[in-house]
């Protein structure tokens, strides 16, 4: 059966994710690779895994490099487009995935100064970062999209500043929508509610999912492969005309007070 077109192809493209060692990231790195593109995925410290998401790539036929960058670092940022430009020949794809959520909730009055700058240095000056080298290294028509959360959108008690940078993900990609839309490249947000991720695993525990998955309308808390789906989408040719968007992977649960 001809397909129209209607299938997602990728091959020939070079995508950079960052955070690919696990989660989201990992799942994100490996469903790029089945689409054919060739994959260069940051870590941070956890060089094992990351390697082993490399190795998981190459075994199915897929071509993948890890590479050491902390996207807090912009030297550290500007290296990993430098060895995805010199292994790949460009770079067509960016996806802006590493973060950090802290999991003990922490009312804002009481919140640390550093926990704070921690979040926000990861979660938006490294996204800020990684986009800026983007903005720089993508070539025409290319991707770039942003991992958010469904706290931007509603807020997060006792997270206050990890909802807090990942809202202004949603400014920085509308604003750089409409200066790269003349070279074709479009810029656009996922934003994920509950993930089953190790990232989420204690909060996740016990009582506290049930609770979780009955404030979801679909009834679930989304897997890494859920929301990796959304961001392939938005990375192919299939979804040329949509930029600037914030795309909700929550099972309908923002939807929900």
């Amino acid at each position: 059966m001809d397909t129209g077109g209607l299938t997602i192809d990728l091959t020939g493209r070079v995508a950079v994710v960052t955070g690919g060692s696990r989660g989201i990231g990992r799942a994100t790195a490996e469903w790029l690779a089945r689409a054919g593109a060739r994959v260069v995925l940051s870590y941070r410290a956890r060089a094992a895994e990351a390697e082993a998401v490399a190795a998981t790539i190459a075994a199915a036929g897929g071509q993948a490099r890890a590479v050491a960058a902390d996207v807090r670092d912009p030297a550290a940022v500007v290296a990993l487009f430098d060895t995805a430009v010199a292994w790949g020949g460009g770079v067509d794809i960016v996806v802006a995935n590493a973060g950090v959520w802290p999991a003990e909730p922490m009312p804002l009055a009481s919140m640390p100064a550093d926990q704070w700058r921690i979040t926000l240095d990861t979660n938006l000056v490294g996204a800020l970062q990684t986009a800026q080298e983007a903005a720089r290294r993508l070539r025409p028509e290319g991707r770039l999209v942003l991992v958010s959360s469904t706290a931007a959108q509603r807020g997060e008690a006792f997270h206050a500043d990890y909802a807090a940078s990942k809202a202004a993900l949603h400014g920085l990609a509308k604003s750089l929508a409409v200066e790269l839309a003349p070279r074709g490249i479009t810029v656009n947000v996922v934003a994920p509610g509950w993930v089953d991720t190790e990232m989420t695993a204690d909060a996740l525990a016990g009582e506290a999912r049930r609770a979780i998955e009955a404030s979801i309308p679909l009834g679930r808390v989304a897997t890494a492969e859920d929301v990796a789906g959304p961001i392939v989408f938005l990375c192919s040719p299939l979804a040329r005309h949509i930029t600037g968007a914030v795309l909700s992977v929550n099972g309908g649960g923002v939807l929900c007070g």
